[in-house]
């Protein structure tokens, strides 16, 4: 949840810039930590991939993609299980850790998609993908990313799902049957890597249109000038510690 506003005074020429403390550490931790294990997970689970590049009996057993062993990690199948078994614990106990926090902060009411925001989604598909007017920032987040971040978290839940399902088959042997079969399991897994590696790019794509401050603020907590004060209650900046 963000803090209330700060006005922060430029040295060189008296300029008055508003800044909010939108991200604590341990959501910026969370947000890195898990950026480079969703990074090396994708890596060697390619890298696993190359081994059999194919989804099993029920789905034609031919190499369906050849994917670069330049572009995957671990060198070899023994070596990806070590780099992805490593790396699915820190992912899985940062994505707990971040779980935790926005139930115990409250601060998911401000990010998981409610029936609310559903008239907003439109608005913006249509100012992002077809140069339509930009909508009202009145929120931390607006409707399209509320339902990206939903949609993410979703997938997450998900892989964790299908990965146990293929590391564990006898013993999570209801989730594989609930996938269709461990053959079926493994492709579901291989589906959520693309739509989550979507996710990553198309949210690049954001951080780059919504400018530098973006950025810096999942580096050092603060926010300048976010849009949404703009329409806020009107602030008189005499009242800001400067």
């Amino acid at each position: 949840m963000p803090s209330s506003p700060i006005v922060i005074e430029n040295a060189k020429n008296g300029e008055l810039t508003e800044a909010v403390y939108e991200h604590p550490l341990i959501i910026r931790l969370c947000h890195w930590v898990n950026a480079v294990s969703l990074f090396v997970l994708a890596g060697s689970g390619l890298q696993i991939f190359r081994a059999f590049p194919s989804f099993g009996a029920k789905i034609p057993e031919k190499v369906l993609i050849e994917w670069p062993k330049s572009l995957a990690i671990g060198n070899w199948l023994g070596g990806a299980l070590q780099w992805h078994v490593t790396f699915v614990w820190i992912y899985l106990g940062t994505g707990l850790i971040y779980l935790g926090y926005q139930i115990f902060s409250g601060h998911y009411k401000h990010v998981l998609f409610a029936r609310r925001d559903f008239s907003g989604v439109w608005p913006m598909v249509r100012h992002y993908f077809f140069f339509g007017p930009k909508p009202p920032a009145t929120e931390t987040y607006n409707p399209l990313q509320k339902s990206a971040y939903t949609s993410v978290f979703i997938l997450g839940v998900l892989s964790v799902a299908t990965g146990l399902a293929i590391w564990k088959p006898i013993q999570f042997s209801w989730l594989a049957w609930m996938m269709g079969g461990f053959h079926y399991a493994r492709l579901w897994h291989f589906v959520i890597m693309w739509a989550m590696l979507l996710f990553v790019l198309g949210h690049l794509i954001m951080v780059v249109l919504h400018g530098w401050n973006n950025f810096v603020s999942m580096l050092t907590g603060w926010r300048r000038d976010p849009e949404y004060l703009q329409y806020g209650a009107v602030r008189n900046h005499s009242n800001f510690p400067r």
